[in-house]
């Protein structure tokens, strides 16, 4: 039976038999503030009414349409009624019979509304009690919406007809209509496929503006719940929105394909946020209640351009098939990366850097699990795709972008990209119809290209072999490229690749690291020699894949790495820096740089570091390096040693600074004597004041975290703090913070109410599992390794994807690091037949367990 599972072979099969024409979809959520439907047909459901219009290539034809639906009332095919017990079954409506030609589908369904964040999420706001609704369905979702053929290939034009409760507002794709007896009626969209289709309603608050250009008018509009209107910073929004506007259409050649363009800051959301057509979802995190770093802006930023990218390149033209996702996704990384480093006036012109520092690290750590596969995925059915929303499909995938820019250049780039949008609006396409394109307007031949970086797994190490004479005068200068062998259980074979490189070489000028020369070149093979380099002076520092072009794991020689040891925080130039402390941290991560040798690296550069983003990177890296890379017998010294630093950094930071917040943060995250928490209680009460620092409501809750953890803060605590922020977040930082503290009653409680029950929302759960994990409690955590064992099976098969896949990956015993643990993951693995997608979740844990058995073996041979 398929379940709710999908094959590339049945999408295949349905691709070549139906062209789909229309949609007609009427939802009656006038019962929605309730829970239910307005006329009692079933508490958590609502009415929906599909109407599809679609032609088959064969009489007689048989196929399925897809529906995830409590109930089905009515199936009409060509106006025969069909019996609904009959054929509809395992989320399918069996359609048989097809006349050659046009036909007429009608479906009558109870639909479900949820708290998992897929389908038709349903949240109520603690502080006005009123409903608030949006859907989302990437990856197979719709179908828990309406009837519909659930694939990409499949597009169609949508008109959504919408009840709904006095007083709400309805948003979708098209532009939003002037109600009629509380009844939205929308134009049809444009042909887009079923995932990117949207609904949002309730009584959400607005504010709008226009884009102009060329004699064209897009209204814009932002959308939040009014219990976050006050902390909404439009202006900022729409000034991202606009930028991305001019430079998009500039490079892409093609206006703005849709209507209008809305952005829903929307609760309990799952990602980041979510293409849909004119109508982006985004987590309502972005609005921000308290003082962020200008990271998060940028972070937000970030977000706010790749949905825009999505419009063109994913929306207008889509891909055919899931294994192309990585493309979908790799582009609009790019882009938005690209156009906050090259539009004009951006805020973020270093943003190259952030994306060394973050995005590549991510892909770096995916590219290294057993899990690894090629960019280009083989994608054999749904439960394939939904696991692959990985770092190869977003990090590694937009740096082999990034790498095929430098390779084709970017203006024929962009060249080949305005032709390809031309030539598919609207439709669907695969890989070679891109690279054929850029094929036109480089020149280059792509399909080798293409071969070993797209359809092979696994990442290259690039060292440079350098020989000088007597008078220090380079003699010869070469790069070594190598292929390590892909990690036990990956497919496929190491391969070496073409990489486009840049080299840098850097002086120390005035106690400053300056690049004093750039040699950019292609690095094919084994070796590739650089002659330009010999006959001169040895530079202090040889800095390959300067510019970050390529993606590779980038060597220092020894005398690079020396002068880099004592000066890295030296460089005049932000990415340098980033490339160089993502270089310590790989290797500290692979064993060749002891944890607590990173510690002093971090401790000695960190204060140099301008760039706020790479700061905070650091802190998170330092505080998982010693966590789960320290020798056990010497972590507590590394992080006594941290958390004085980060004492030290906080009182010496510019007042009121990015960094002062920072530090504030990393310190209350590690704070550990009676001293140092004494310091949390006071800044949380009010009797103790760090110049410039505002306790506001957001690092109340660090505060009260840490301290809860370390139990000092009781329940009375947390109920007074929630007391204080009575919101939706308030909630999850309160059920985060019971679950933390250090008692074993706290964590029975914390682990019934996610393991042993499914009642609590999908925002909750990951609250308090954030909570239930702490670094200090492992004795006390422990005996829950069997206990996850024992039940984690049976939790996949019976709750939906995300919910699941939270509780696989979140209460994995990750601190038992411990040839116990390995042993028990075996056993799982070898008796519990479990799906191909936990399989893969389960072995990647796994390999974060030998990870840091090696790391700590290095560390303590330090």
């Amino acid at each position: 039976m398929p379940g709710t599972n999908l094959t590339r072979d049945e999408a295949q099969r349905r691709a070549r038999l139906l062209t789909v024409d229309a949609y007609e979809v009427d939802l009656d959520l006038s019962g929605a503030q309730e829970g239910g439907d307005a006329d009692g047909s079933g508490h958590g459901t609502f009415r929906s009414a599909t109407t599809v219009r679609f032609d088959s290539a064969e009489a007689g034809a048989d196929t399925f349409i897809d529906l995830v639906a409590p109930a089905v009332h009515e199936v009409r095919l060509n106006g025969e009624a069909l019996d609904a017990a009959e054929v509809f079954k395992d989320s399918r409506i069996a359609l048989t019979g097809l006349r050659a030609g046009r036909n007429e589908l009608r479906v009558v369904a109870d639909c479900a509304y949820t708290n998992t964040g897929e389908g038709l999420h349903r949240f109520v706001d603690p502080v006005d009690q009123q409903a608030y609704l949006y859907t989302q369905f990437e990856v197979p979702d719709a179908r828990r919406v309406y009837a519909s053929f659930e694939q990409p290939d499949l597009k169609a034009t949508f008109q959504f007809t919408v009840k709904a409760p006095e007083g709400w507002t309805v948003i979708s794709n098209s532009p939003t209509p002037e109600p009629s007896d509380n009844i939205w009626r929308f134009e049809p969209t444009p042909r887009i496929s079923t995932y990117i289709t949207a609904l949002i309603a309730g009584p959400y608050h607005s504010v709008h503006s226009t884009y102009e250009k060329d004699g064209r008018t897009v209204p814009l509009g932002i959308y939040c719940r009014p219990s976050l209107a006050e902390h909404l910073d439009a202006d900022e929004i729409f000034a991202v929105t606009r930028q991305g506007f001019d430079w998009f259409q500039e490079k892409f050649d093609y206006a703005y394909p849709f209507a209008k363009y809305d952005q829903l800051f929307v609760p309990e959301f799952n990602a980041g946020a979510m293409e849909n057509a004119g109508a982006v979802t985004i987590r309502d995190q972005y609005v921000f209640r308290s003082k962020v770093t200008d990271a998060a802006y940028e972070v937000r930023a970030e977000t706010i351009l790749h949905e825009l990218a999505h419009m063109w390149f994913g929306d207008l033209v889509t891909m055919e098939w899931w294994n192309d996702l990585w493309l979908n996704e790799s582009f609009a990384t790019y882009t938005s990366i690209a156009c906050q480093a090259y539009a004009p006036g951006s805020k973020w012109p270093h943003s190259w850097t952030t994306f060394a520092n973050s995005m590549k690290t991510w892909a770096y750590r995916q590219d290294q699990l057993p899990s690894t596969h090629p960019i280009m995925a083989e994608i054999n059915d749904l439960d394939d795709v939904l696991v692959n929303f990985d770092g190869i499909t977003y990090a590694k995938g937009a740096s082999v972008l990034k790498q095929l820019v430098a390779y084709v250049g970017m203006d024929e780039f962009f060249q080949g990209v305005q032709a390809y949008f031309k030539a598919h609006a609207y439709g669907n396409t695969r890989l070679s119809d891109l690279l054929g394109a850029l094929e036109e307007t480089s020149g280059r031949d792509l399909k080798t290209w293409s071969k070993k970086w797209l359809e092979t797994a696994g990442i290259n190490i690039l060292r440079p072999e350098i020989e000088v004479d007597a008078q220090g005068v380079i003699t010869s200068f070469a790069v070594r490229q190598e292929a390590p062998a892909l990690p036990a259980g990956a497919k496929g074979e190491p391969v070496l690749r073409p990489h486009r490189i840049a080299v840098g070489a850097y002086e120390l000028a005035g106690g400053k690291l300056v690049r004093t020369e750039r040699i950019e070149l292609d690095v094919d093979g084994e070796l590739t020699a650089v002659p330009q380099l010999v006959g001169k002076a040895r530079p202090a520092v040889i800095l390959l894949n300067d510019d970050d072009l390529s993606y590779a794991k980038v060597r220092l020689d020894e005398e690079s790495l020396k002068t880099v040891t004592e000066h890295l925080g030296d460089f005049t130039e932000s990415l340098p820096r980033a490339l160089s402390w993502a270089s310590a941290w790989d290797m500290t991560r692979d064993g060749e740089l002891a944890t607590r040798d990173y510690l002093s690296l971090v401790l000695s550069g960190i204060g140099k570091e301008s760039d706020i983003g790479v700061v905070q990177s650091l802190h998170r890296q330092v505080k998982l390096a010693l966590d789960l890379y320290a020798a056990p017998e010497w972590r507590e010294t590394g992080l006594a040693t941290w958390t004085a630093a980060a004492l030290e950094q906080l009182r010496a930071a510019k007042p009121g600074s990015d960094h002062q917040l920072a530090w504030a943060r990393a310190f209350a995250a590690s704070a550990r004597t009676d001293e140092q928490l004494d310091l949390l209680q006071g800044l949380l009460e009010g009797t103790e004041e760090i110049s410039g620092l505002a306790v506001d409501t957001e690092l109340r809750w660090a505060l009260v975290h840490r301290l809860a953890a370390t139990g000092r803060a009781d329940e009375k605590t947390i109920a007074a703090e929630l007391d204080r922020d009575k919101t939706s977040a308030g909630e999850r930082y309160a059920a985060s913070a019971r679950a933390a503290r250090p008692t074993a009653e706290a964590k029975d409680a914390a682990w019934a109410s996610v393991v042993e029950s499914d009642q609590l929302p999908n925002s909750l759960q990951e609250s308090v599992i954030g909570g239930f994990v702490q670094t200090d409690q492992r004795e006390l955590l422990a005996p829950y390794t069997a206990k996850y064992f024992a039940a984690v099976k049976d939790i996949w098969n019976s709750r939906s994807h995300e919910m699941a896949q939270q509780i696989a990956v979140g209460l994995y015993p990750a601190l038992q690091v411990s040839q116990e643990t390995l042993d028990a993951t075996d056993a799982w693995l070898a008796s519990a037949e479990p799906s191909a997608a936990l399989r893969r979740l389960m072995t990647e844990s796994r390999a974060g367990i030998e990870r840091a058995l090696k790391a700590q073996k290095a560390d303590a041979a330090a």
